[in-house]
């Protein structure tokens, strides 16, 4: 039976307070349940001990705190984790953390599968089912934070200290959920995450990037793979509409940036497609042209089922970095994390597409 109850995750302050109106409630009463809900993580109305019993009941009647199902955990050998987020309607997408010595990151997903086609991707393999609400990308934070256990929020020793938005799906092509998802994350009163502890990554949606950086005023990271037209445009087709030379203009032009804050330039290195010493050179050549405060972050390419790419030599990364050092940049080498369970950079896929193909091949074989 469907629950018509009202989800209040992902509802913005305005929102919740506009729903305890119409359940004839006293508007203050939402910052309590707000702080409830961000700060302890806390899913059971009874439990939520400041309130009084009336306002409990007649929560638990018309309201629920919400969060996707785990469909599947795996731990990587490098202690990465992986979740199978499920939510109500049987979609799923994968969240991702990446644990530090004394701190961490989650890569969270902002759709069901990707629009991009990025041809390096294992993502862009699944077509786009759809957007996440704010209510699932807040969702696969508040649950990675019951799995750590790391209520309430604040504590010492956490994990899970920085979100990346580089999971599955373009964030700037569901822009306005993201963003309402983020100003939740961002609440000093809730979850509290720094603005400086969020990065959200872009295949290249222009029009959209200042916009980010002048409502969310969060770190901004590029996803640039290659230095020349010709070549981004099969690496990452969204280049032809936006090719590079507008692309570079909006990073130079990013609200906030600056030598002391500078733009991620995301880079997989690819054997014999994007890793020459001429394209290092052509790389520290445009961010110089453009002004573009900007660091790079050199992935070496994680392979998946399928793809005809292989990654660079480790030699030849190596090179690769040393030549953008040497021009006056900082490309360090990321370590490739979660690779065994898949959960490394461009390795996401949600099941649950795999499980629709068999379904489909069953379908036709029994026709």
């Amino acid at each position: 039976m469907m629950d018509h109850r009202i989800n209040l995750v992902g509802l913005s302050r305005e929102e919740m307070v506009a729903t305890f109106a119409s359940i004839g409630e006293k508007p203050f009463r939402a910052n309590q349940v707000w702080h409830w809900i961000y700060h302890r993580g806390q899913t059971d109305f009874a439990k939520m001990t400041t309130l009084s019993k009336s306002l409990r009941d007649n929560l638990k009647e018309t309201c629920v705190v919400g969060r996707p199902q785990v469909a599947r955990a795996l731990v990587s050998e490098d202690a990465s984790r992986k979740w199978l987020v499920r939510f109500d309607d049987g979609n799923e997408v994968e969240t991702v953390l990446i644990p530090e010595t004394d701190r961490g990151a989650l890569c969270v997903s902002s759709q069901v599968g990707c629009t991009l086609n990025c041809a390096f991707c294992h993502t862009g393999t699944q077509l786009r089912v759809r957007d996440l609400t704010a209510a699932e990308i807040v969702g696969q934070v508040m649950l990675a934070r019951d799995q750590r256990g790391e209520w309430p929020s604040g504590v010492d020793g956490r994990q899970i200290t920085n979100i990346v938005m580089m999971g599955m799906g373009e964030p700037l092509m569901n822009y306005d959920n993201v963003a309402k998802a983020l100003r939740i994350l961002t609440d000093g009163e809730g979850i509290a995450i720094s603005k400086r502890r969020i990065t959200l990554s872009t295949s290249g949606v222009v029009p959209l990037m200042g916009r980010l950086g002048r409502e969310l005023d969060v770190d901004l990271a590029v996803s640039l793979h290659a230095p020349r037209d010709e070549v981004r445009d099969i690496l990452v087709p969204i280049n032809r509409k936006y090719p590079i030379d507008q692309l570079l203009k909006a990073c130079r032009d990013y609200p906030g940036a600056s030598n002391a804050r500078r733009i991620t330039m995301e880079y997989v290195m690819i054997k014999d497609v994007n890793d020459s010493d001429a394209d290092a050179r052509e790389l520290a050549r445009l961010m110089r042209m453009y002004a573009v405060p900007a660091k790079f972050n050199l992935i070496p390419f994680n392979p998946w089922p399928g793809t005809d790419y292989e990654c660079s030599s480790n030699n030849r990364v190596r090179k690769f970095s040393q030549i953008l050092n040497d021009e006056g940049f900082s490309a360090p080498i990321r370590q490739p994390r979660g690779r065994d369970i898949m959960a490394a950079c461009g390795q996401l896929k949600s099941a649950s597409e795999h499980a629709r193909k068999r379904e489909n091949a069953r379908t036709v074989n029994a026709a």
